[in-house]
């Protein structure tokens, strides 16, 4: 599992600007700080860990009350099968996880978050006047809200739905939070917590409203929801929470260092691919849900073993493209790949692009530099019968040339030439190579 770090539903850009304007005291503003930071630093997702729910579990999940600290995961309350606590938040919590669970036991056959029926450990009633819900590797936790701004985040079923996927993504793909992947991830979530709202409400995916977050702000704020995947920043526009920053389309792509790099804001572009994507596969099946269309195509993208940590727009579009073809056949295909295209973003798998030409299959791979200022070089023709083939191609569809973030190469390294099937050449330093880059330089410069 790739660690995630915590993951909130409430992005930190937004936690800020409302203290700017004044929405939030400033101890409050810096008391979710420190939480925070306290959270970036507590890591209990190892297996080793006492807390890990990869131990003998007796229930599907458990609800947890922290009674107003911070301490994970606190009180024991309710567990799977037991009546109603009287308590909202505790009973809230048990309504949403049974939902989500049994959605994704009914629609896509997987046992929790894990796929191995983990039991699922809740917290609510966590911290004083928080603002936040977050998964940090062990625990969904849930704020009750400020009860100026946010109300207990355990109001909205879809708020518990994005914490699981989040769970769900780290034991899939692990997407790294950070950048175009991390918005994926962000995405990832927001789509099956619509899948689960739609589902729960009986919705097609023409009648859902795809917002995000619509119940927990109080009465008197000018927000439709947190955000709006049809319609990416239109969700909110008021004094103490600014207006919603999120682009449509990749013109309008934010590059920024803050919130990991964007991942709450840029995910908007995902979003609505989606929910296009989600809309034509619904006409095409008489009023189909989200969740068994797209939904279902969106899932096995994501665990198909071809969307890897660092996967970009591109990849990912191209991963739903090939996954689509697979359970809908071309037409189902071509409207996902048309999704992707109204937003700017063109699947990056050779698998959708026309019959290619004879260099469009082949895979070059050469090193240089180093302390001897050797050059070594390796190629691999795909359609040949070299047992590498397999393993070579589903690095390919993997990997986004466009997408890599290089530094300088540095003094005695080597610095490594990538052209995969047509695109590139691309220079990547030796200390910038990704997993799968470094797995396909492996695997065609064993030889040499």
């Amino acid at each position: 599992m790739t660690p995630l770090g915590t993951c909130r539903f409430i992005p930190p850009y937004l936690l800020e600007e409302i203290g700017r304007r004044g929405g939030l005291s400033a101890e409050l503003v810096e008391h979710q700080r420190r939480l925070d930071s306290e959270l970036r630093h507590r890591r209990t997702d190892a297996p080793g860990h006492p807390d890990h729910p990869r131990r003998a579990a007796r229930a599907r999940w458990a609800v947890h009350d922290a009674g107003g600290r911070t301490e994970l995961p606190g009180r024991p309350v309710r567990r799977d099968g037991q009546p109603e606590s009287g308590d909202a938040g505790v009973d809230e919590a048990a309504v949403g996880i049974s939902a989500t669970l049994a959605m994704y036991d009914e629609v896509y056959g997987r046992a929790s978050f894990d796929g191995e029926g983990a039991e699922v450990l809740l917290t609510v009633h966590y911290g004083r006047s928080y603002a936040n819900a977050f998964w940090d590797g062990t625990h969904l936790v849930f704020g009750d809200g400020d009860g100026r701004i946010f109300r207990p985040f355990t109001r909205a079923v879809d708020v518990l739905a994005h914490e699981f996927a989040h769970a769900v993504t780290g034991h899939t793909a692990g997407l790294v939070y950070q950048g175009q992947s991390g918005a994926l991830n962000e995405s990832v979530s927001d789509v099956f917590a619509a899948c689960l709202e739609q589902r729960v409400l009986g919705q097609s995916a023409a009648e859902g409203t795809w917002l995000i977050g619509q119940e927990i702000f109080v009465e008197g704020v000018s927000a439709r929801a947190l955000r709006d995947m049809a319609e990416p920043g239109t969700a909110y526009d008021d004094p103490r929470l600014g207006r919603d920053p999120q682009p449509r389309h990749m013109d309008d792509y934010v590059d920024t260092t803050e919130d990991n790099g964007g991942v709450h804001i840029n995910s908007g572009i995902p979003n609505r691919a989606f929910v296009l994507a989600a809309r034509a596969i619904g006409a095409l099946s008489a009023g189909g849900s989200a969740a068994e269309g797209a939904g279902r195509i969106w899932y096995d993208a994501l665990t198909g073993g071809s969307v890897g940590p660092d996967t970009a727009f591109s990849a990912f579009a191209a991963a739903t493209t090939a996954a689509a073809r697979r359970t809908g056949g071309a037409e189902h295909e071509t409207v996902v790949r048309e999704a992707w295209e109204q937003v700017g973003v063109t699947p990056g798998s050779r698998r959708t692009t026309p019959p290619p030409a004879p260099d469009d299959r082949l895979v070059r791979v050469s090193r240089s530099g180093g302390f001897a200022g050797l050059t070594v070089r390796g190629a691999l023709d795909l359609d040949s019968a070299d047992p590498r083939v397999p393993e070579v191609q589903l690095l390919v569809d993997r990997i986004d040339l466009t997408a890599l973030a290089r530094g300088a190469p540095q003094p005695d390294r080597f610095v490594y030439r990538f052209e995969l099937c047509g695109d590139g050449p691309v220079d990547v330093p030796e200390q910038d190579l990704t997993r799968d880059l470094s797995e396909l330089a492996d695997l065609l410069l064993s030889d040499t």
